[in-house]
């Protein structure tokens, strides 16, 4: 940390600390992957209940109202204390939108169980054949009476296969444009006819689910906004969920990793340019925390953040810190398994590979980078004439 803190925030950062020293649990410390429900959710209600669990939420709606520093240093102790990963899509996709907008009842019903821990949300969004251009989606939804009858197949579902509900896109139209005639829905997961299967990813975890949807049959108060007019709500939600992706909280994980790599390490005494990466590393992660400042600070005065530009920096900052740790892990980068020595896990590649995917989340880079391009530097879209 090299920014100046207030009394209010260093005396915050101590207070965090020091609860973190004493309640997490030592076997969850480190871990590179998301634990299992039976492991991760007692840690999430134990925060939940200190009342962390929501930093960026309104206190109208159970949440802290941390300030972006204060968020920020929570992220750090976390990273620092090695606190498990915890499911994220209740906390900042669903649970923002809900509160911005899901009817009164909506919220009554879904926001407090977000909170406790009491139920994991997922995302459905992604089709095969239908990732990064999202507005091709082929899920179905028919009208019978009050409820819609869906059918359809979602894939790269985080925790699809743990989920309690899923909010998703389905199509309830054809007339007009490709964006028009998509409706946002909450799904029960234990509803009939939903068949989930996991997918072991690169890094050895089954983080994604593919969710199978044969005639599932959901209410219509289940709808967030209005039939056919979804794709307005779920942009909502891919601005705030870019916003939270482009947070320093993975970076600072892997500034973790590569922190004890060089105290424990099997690289002896770092040459020059280790170190002079590591210090690279250091200011692109202040960097990035700087941004977040920025865009977080702006949110709360109403005004909208770059978040492609602050997601791409995000996984850029982080590819840059775990590319250094596989230099600094030397030979041993080719081993799969994390190696514990101490209080320090060293982690050759498990989070090296995990990260690979994180090109992809919440759109992919190269989609946000045309973003970036065509809607905030004014430049042509491929293919136009000028």
């Amino acid at each position: 940390m090299l920014r100046p803190e207030t009394t209010a925030d260093a005396d915050f950062r101590a207070e965090v600390r020091g609860w973190l020293q004493e309640n997490v649990p030592d076997e969850l410390r480190h871990l590179t992957f998301r634990p299992e429900p039976e492991q991760g959710m007692p840690w999430y209600r134990q925060l939940s209940a200190r009342g962390w669990i929501a930093p960026h939420w309104p206190r109208q709606h159970g949440g802290m109202a941390a300030t972006p520093v204060q968020q920020v240093i929570l992220m750090e102790e976390l990273a620092r204390a090695g606190a498990p990963d915890i499911p994220t899509q209740g906390l900042n996709h669903i649970g923002p939108l809900l509160m911005a907008c899901g009817t009164d009842a909506q919220k009554q019903q879904y926001l407090p169980g977000i909170l406790a821990g009491d139920a994991v949300w997922c995302q459905g969004y992604s089709e095969p054949g239908s990732g990064s251009d999202l507005a091709s989606l082929r899920s179905r939804a028919r009208r019978d009476g009050d409820q819609l009858v869906i059918n359809g197949h979602k894939i790269w579902t985080t925790w699809g296969h743990h989920a309690d509900w899923m909010f998703a896109l389905v199509r309830t139209s054809d007339d007009g444009k490709p964006q028009h005639g998509i409706t946002f829905v909450l799904i029960d997961m234990k509803t009939p006819g939903i068949r989930r299967r996991p997918i072991r990813t690169i890094a050895g975890d089954d983080e994604f689910a593919e969710v199978f949807l044969d005639d599932v049959v959901i209410p219509l108060s289940n709808v967030v906004g209005e039939i056919d007019r979804g794709w307005q709500v779920a942009t909502a939600v891919l601005a705030e969920e870019r916003l939270r992706i482009g947070s320093p909280a993975l970076a600072l994980k892997a500034i973790e990793r590569l922190r004890m790599m060089l105290r424990s390490g099997p690289v002896g005494n770092p040459t020059s340019s280790m170190l002079e990466r590591t210090v690279e590393c250091e200011v692109a992660v202040e960097t990035l925390i700087a941004a977040y400042l920025g865009a977080a600070e702006a949110a709360e005065r109403g005004v909208a953040a770059d978040s492609s530009y602050l997601k791409v920096l995000a996984t850029d900052t982080v590819h840059l810190v775990l590319d250094a740790t596989q230099q600094l892990a030397g030979p041993m980068a080719a081993l799969r398994a994390s190696s514990r020595q101490g209080a320090d896990l060293l982690d050759f590649s498990e989070m090296f590979l995990q990260s690979r995917r994180l090109s992809i989340y919440g759109g992919s880079n190269e989609v946000q980078r045309n973003l970036i391009a065509t809607r905030t530097l004014g430049l042509p879209s491929a293919g136009s004439k000028r």
